[in-house]
Formats: structure tokens, sequence, C-alpha cells
């Protein structure tokens, strides 16, 4: 995965994000089995605290609940609370080093970074 975002509703299988580079996979671990079957070399494990993310990932369910008809989307949405406890953040490790960089990096307002000209 190079980007974007996706949900996982199911069992993985052993190394996902094996090539993760980019982008941001919420997989919902009810019985606490992800972190065992994740490659840890290639992400970071989060809980979903911010309410935003928290919301976004509610309505991509509710999305799926409503083009697929899937039942486990449904069950989820129905005990959302207890749902969202259990949906893991999974983004891989250069994510937050290039994110870190880029803000480092940026010129200041007004400024140009070094090594560029206005002509």
């Amino acid at each position: 995965m190079t980007g974007g975002r996706v949900v996982i509703l199911g069992p993985t299988g052993r190394n996902f994000a094996a090539g993760m580079s980019g982008g941001i996979a919420y997989v919902w671990d009810p019985h606490a089995l992800f972190p065992d079957r994740c490659n840890m070399e290639m992400v970071e494990l989060e809980e979903l605290v911010i309410s935003e993310e928290i919301e976004e990932v509610r309505r991509l369910i509710a999305r799926h609940a409503e083009f697929t008809g899937s039942t486990v989307a449904q069950a989820l949405l129905s005990n959302w609370e207890r749902a969202a406890a259990a949906v893991r953040r999974s983004h891989a490790h250069r994510l937050q080093a290039r994110a870190g960089a880029a803000s480092q990096n940026a010129p200041s307002a007004g400024r140009l970074a070094p090594g560029t000209t206005t002509e």
C-alpha cells in the first residue's frame, strides 16, 4: 500500500503491511490478534483517539454497509463505541518521518527555501 485509506473488517493474514510505504489501514481487531500478524518493521499501530478520525472510519464502514449490505458492518455500527475501541490504525514509519521532515524543511511565510530564486 502506497497511499489512501482502507478499513479491514475481517482477520488479516500474517505479515500484514509488508511493503507498506504510505497510506493508512484501519483494522477492526476484536480479539487483539492483529499485532502478531503485522509486520511491525514497516508500520506503527495506534488506537483511534481523534474524534474526527473515529467519525471518518464510522462513515467508511457505513458506506460499506450501504453499498454491500454487509452484516458485519451493520453489527459494528449498531454498537459503534465498542467496535471503535477495537479498531487499530496502521501507518508506515516513513509516513511520520516524512511529515516531520516536511514541516522542518518548509519555508516560513514570505521566505524562500534554500537554493531557490525568484527568477
